[in-house]
């Protein structure tokens, strides 16, 4: 994994609008499909909750596996949501998205030692609209949110590229995490540049349709498919940085039996 400029953060945000123009259309049925999947899977009880954000890497990998066919000449196809959920690479992702909530967990809940459990209450809807405006002034939330991130941003860097690397590589879980936050610590100028670039276009796109619509209810009925068009483009993104950094993604599964059939 060699060091790239801070440019190349740039230069992936530019690949993934062009890789989103070569079939938008595939791209947002994939997302349409995966947001159905997310609200049936929330109404499954005791677990509905937990379930739609444990399964978030399960289903990340249809996005970057679509984005691979798009490069292949492929059809996008909404069959691609289950491509996580194949062996062998379903009990790592289902393990990587446990290990995602327990780290938010750990990272909200240290905010208590700073912030009283102020973060925590708001996070899990213990605190009413009235009694959350009037703690708020009064109160070291501000650094309860400051501590979470500073804990949260390393194993941010670690579930990056995880769940491709866990269905493509077919390595650890543990394996997964540990290239994934080098990946990212080695190019950390092009990462911050990526992310820099995804607030700018989120801000600017907010303002412009508050200018254009004022605050009304049309300009959130815009912002609703814009939102999600820009979502995916962000996957489509993140499947450039991939492919930079890691290669040409290869299925290792078909490579093991090709091999085996030549045997």
């Amino acid at each position: 994994m060699e060091k790239l400029p801070a440019s190349t953060g740039w230069q992936w945000v530019k690949q993934g609008f062009t890789l989103f123009r070569k079939q938008p259309g595939g791209m947002s049925m994939l997302f349409l499909g995966y947001m159905f999947c997310m609200l049936a899977v929330s109404i499954v009880p005791l677990l509905g909750q937990l379930l739609p954000v444990i399964l978030v890497p399960v289903f990340s990998v249809a996005f970057v596996q679509g984005c691979l066919n798009i490069e292949q000449g492929k059809r996008v196809l909404p069959s691609l949501l289950i491509s996580g959920f194949r062996k062998p690479a379903f009990p790592s992702l289902f393990g990587l998205g446990v290990l995602y909530i327990l780290m938010a967990i750990v990272a909200i809940g240290a905010s208590t030692l700073v912030d009283d459990g102020l973060l925590w209450k708001l996070v899990t809807g213990q605190l009413t609209e009235e009694a959350a405006r009037a703690a708020i002034p009064e109160s070291r939330l501000g650094l309860g949110i400051l501590l979470a991130i500073v804990l949260y941003v390393p194993a941010a860097m670690a579930f990056c590229f995880a769940a491709p690397l866990i269905y493509w590589k077919q390595v650890s879980l543990g394996k997964a995490l540990f290239f994934s936050f080098f990946a990212v610590w080695r190019s950390l100028s092009a990462f911050i540049v990526f992310a820099a670039t995804w607030f700018a276009i989120s801000i600017v796109t907010s303002q412009l349709l508050a200018i254009i619509f004022g605050r009304t209810q049309l300009m959130m009925q815009l912002m609703m498919p814009l939102s999600m068009i820009l979502t995916i483009i962000m996957h489509c993104s993140f499947y450039a940085a991939y492919r930079q950094i890691f290669g040409l993604p290869v299925d290792e599964s078909k490579t093991v039996s090709l091999d085996k059939s030549g045997e």
